[in-house]
């Protein structure tokens, strides 16, 4: 399993099933907080079944952490995608992509993306947690062009 500084929340295995509190650490160096449903899924399969937890996030970090794509595109994205689907997590995944380095004017141009695919939804979606991650992050505003 591939983890580094840029990873996306890579975590090893030790094969009996991942440690819930190393899992949610992965996360937090990922996107700085763990997302309440995230935290509930970690902790409803550490109890349940371990096993099936590790397989997932064992997954989910190999796919993110990419070792030919840097991690601020993937987040890139994983955002746009997120974002055509109108869901809550791509408020998660913008913070992502901050925390790897992209700008503002990188996060509006995976939103107009987005919009080729969903219209107004997805723009409207990211108007939305676009200003309230900007706020979050105190990131730069956008530079027009």
């Amino acid at each position: 399993m591939r983890s580094s500084p840029r990873s996306n929340g890579g975590c090893g295995s030790e094969g009996r099933g991942m440690d819930p509190d190393q899992i949610k650490e992965g996360y937090r160096e990922m996107i700085g907080r763990v997302p309440p449903k995230v935290a509930a899924r970690i902790d409803l399969f550490a109890d349940l079944d371990a096993q099936a937890l590790s397989r997932m996030e064992e997954l989910r970090a190999d796919f993110l952490d990419s070792s030919t794509i840097p991690a601020k595109y993937v987040q890139l994205m994983v955002f746009a995608i997120l974002l055509t689907q109108t869901s809550p997590a791509a408020k998660f995944h913008a913070l992502a992509a901050i925390r790897a380095g992209a700008t503002p004017n990188e996060l509006l141009d995976a939103t107009k993306v987005a919009f080729l695919f969903r219209g107004l939804a997805a723009m409207n979606h990211a108007g939305e947690i676009l200003t309230e991650v900007f706020a979050e992050s105190e990131a730069a505003a956008p530079v027009a062009d």
